[in-house]
């Protein structure tokens, strides 16, 4: 996301992928019958705002500042709509209360049984695109002259992020800070090099979220802290020594 977008705050949050509401817990109950259609229409809202977003800010002429605004606008009038959906549904707004901190609580060997075809095929589709989007960091016609069409790259990078982002985000909700610090972690040991970056971001995410897991479950006894409130305490403060200690080597 941060490399197709070229913002480097690019998260899951900037194009709309984690805007829906939690799945529902079954039997759901009788007064959720009123809500439940246009709940269902919102799940696959997340692949429609990641194209939307993308059109809204430009397109091939996107810029990060565009593409940052766009994603905002839509993202707030998408979470505005699933909670006026949610208020309709007392237990759907508990649900919700839980499902947007994000935890691992909830997810099963059934949720990964479900999920693990979407995020297969959106891992391969990403680590496809690592080459193209090393020559599309150098702009369109250089990226042409290297043999990459950026149409192709650009449209097989946005159905990895949808798969990928889409599929984590209904198994354990909008989880924050993971995917906007694993990658400026990593850029620091590997540089820029996609073909890197990807496969060590996608071993040091899952250290950095079940480590996270482990010590809210610790310091949380006889319950839990949920995963997402972790990744946000520890990651605020993560992300903000890397940002000072990058504008300490560039000065």
């Amino acid at each position: 996301m941060q490399a197709l977008t070229r913002n480097p705050l690019a998260d899951p949050g900037l194009l709309g992928i984690n805007a829906g509401p939690p799945p529902p817990s079954p039997p759901p109950p009788p007064c959720s019958a009123s809500a439940a259609a246009p709940a269902g229409v919102v799940r696959p809202l997340g692949a429609a705002v990641t194209v939307g977003v993308y059109a809204v800010g430009g397109g091939r002429a996107a810029t990060p500042a565009r593409l940052a605004l766009a994603g905002a606008a839509l993202n707030a009038a998408l979470y505005s709509y699933v909670s006026a959906v949610m208020l309709l549904d007392a237990a759907g707004l508990e649900r919700l209360r839980f499902w947007t901190v994000g935890s691992l609580a909830s997810a099963d060997a059934g949720t990964v049984l479900r999920v693990l075809p979407f995020i297969a095929v959106g891992l391969l589709v990403a680590l496809a695109a690592a080459r193209p989007l090393n020559a599309l960091a150098l702009g369109d016609d250089a990226a042409q002259a290297l043999g990459a069409r950026p149409a192709v790259a650009r449209a097989g990078v946005i159905i990895a992020i949808t798969l990928l982002c889409g599929a984590a985000t209904a198994a354990c909700g909008p989880i924050v800070f993971v995917g906007l610090l694993v990658p400026h972690l990593v850029r620091a040991l590997t540089g820029p090099d996609l073909r890197w970056l990807l496969p060590y971001c996608a071993l040091l995410a899952p250290v950095l979220l079940l480590g996270s897991d482990v010590l809210g479950r610790v310091l949380g006894r006889p319950g839990e802290l949920q995963v997402g409130l972790i990744t946000a305490v520890v990651g605020g403060p993560l992300f903000l020594a890397l940002v000072l200690r990058t504008r300490t080597i560039r000065s």
